[in-house]
């Protein structure tokens, strides 16, 4: 089956006792044993649940993977992962970290480094457990090498964890490019609504899996059952969303790439993003992320994406509507100013969450502001 069959079908089988069509929540916190340690499968929701089992079949079959782990949130899919480091481990992530990450272990006992790609050969001989990156990143959109850097991570023996939120697989699957554990906050594309929190682990190996699922309940960090039903209806249209956040965000970044406010747009579908061929190797399509440094003082920067009417100013993305966020003061602000320059986070830059409006709308929006601006601008003082 085809992924837009596999989102529909897959973990989605008519309730086996009443045939419902929608499987039902199974909202419940515990289940009846038939005697005492024998279950018909579940006994205490913090540790299972039908509605997360659907849920992680059919994310594991979407990123083309054997298991999956669900989770309260990404962070708490990172937190049922870090619960296998042991001290004395270091983990290393390349440049372009949602800021989440970052702080999570700023805060931990584990020796953290967040390091440029060319160093990555260094920091491998010092054999860190972890090898963590995003592709593309947040929020510049940066884009890695996926094959090359897993092949890299394998033979230092490094396990390498890539976060796939902003590419979902619908356009990327880095367990077949040879990464081990595939990260996901589905808040973001694959709840696709703004109505649901959620994390996901996915895997090919059974160790890995079966650890995940140990950490989950030793550690609390399940979803609830309605969390998992609501991302699961979310999943049966991304391949259509994903298609239409993409096409919009191509059609916003041609529009700003030749506006004379913007100073430098960053888009892996323009041609002349440095990662458009690597990208174009490894993703099938280049979602609906679009950052810009606008040619404004930051004052002027703030006041613009204040005044938008379609693009809501707020955190969080991939939602079906459009979203507009200053990353310094927002999503990266956890971030030591030094550090978050040395990124290449400036105060300046703006990062679109592109929705499924018509395109039209979305770039009137902008051009809008960005007149008042213009002729504010323009105006004797």
């Amino acid at each position: 089956m085809k992924f837009k069959t596999r989102a529909i079908h897959i973990g989605s089988e008519p309730d086996a006792q009443t045939g419902a069509v929608i499987p039902p929540i199974y909202m419940t916190s515990t289940f009846e044993q038939d005697a005492p340690g024998q279950t018909r499968g579940y006994d205490y929701t913090r540790a299972g649940n039908p509605n997360f089992t659907r849920l992680e079949e059919l994310l594991a079959s979407l990123e083309e993977g054997k298991f999956a782990t669900v989770c309260s949130s990404g962070l708490g899919a990172l937190s049922a992962m870090a619960a296998m480091l042991n001290p004395g481990d270091s983990v290393i992530a390349l440049k372009g970290l949602y800021g989440g990450t970052y702080r999570f272990f700023k805060n931990t006992p584990i020796s953290f480094h967040v390091i440029d790609v060319e160093q990555i050969d260094e920091y491998l001989e010092q054999k860190p457990a972890w090898l963590l990156f995003e592709t593309p990143t947040n929020p510049l959109l940066d884009i890695y090498d996926i094959r090359k850097l897993c092949s890299k991570a394998k033979s230092a023996g490094t396990l390498t964890i890539i976060d796939n939120t902003f590419a979902t697989p619908c356009f990327q699957n880095p367990l077949n490019l040879g990464a081990d554990i595939v990260w996901h906050s589905t808040t973001k594309y694959i709840g696709g609504h703004s109505d649901v929190v959620g994390g996901a682990l996915v895997t090919n190996d059974t160790n890995l899996d079966e650890a995940f699922k140990f950490n989950r309940m030793s550690i609390g960090v399940n979803p609830s059952p309605f969390d998992a039903w609501l991302t699961m209806r979310g999943l049966k249209t991304l391949g259509l969303r994903m298609e239409h956040h993409q096409r919009n965000a191509m059609a916003i970044s041609e529009f700003l790439a030749s506006h004379p406010l913007v100073g430098k747009i960053y888009y892996p579908g323009l041609k002349a993003h440095p990662g458009h061929e690597v990208a174009s190797a490894q993703m099938t399509g280049y979602s609906g992320m679009v950052s810009v440094e606008f040619n404004l003082s930051l004052e002027d920067t703030l006041r613009l994406i204040k005044n938008f009417k379609l693009f809501t100013l707020a955190e969080s993305l991939g939602g079906v509507e459009s979203l507009v966020n200053h990353p310094a003061t927002m999503t990266h602000a956890s971030i030591p100013d030094k550090e978050r320059m040395e990124m290449g986070i400036s105060d300046g830059l703006v990062r679109f969450s592109v929705g499924i409006e018509d395109p039209e709308d979305l770039i009137n929006d902008i051009n809008t502001q960005l007149e008042k601006l213009s002729m504010v601008k323009a105006a004797p003082s």
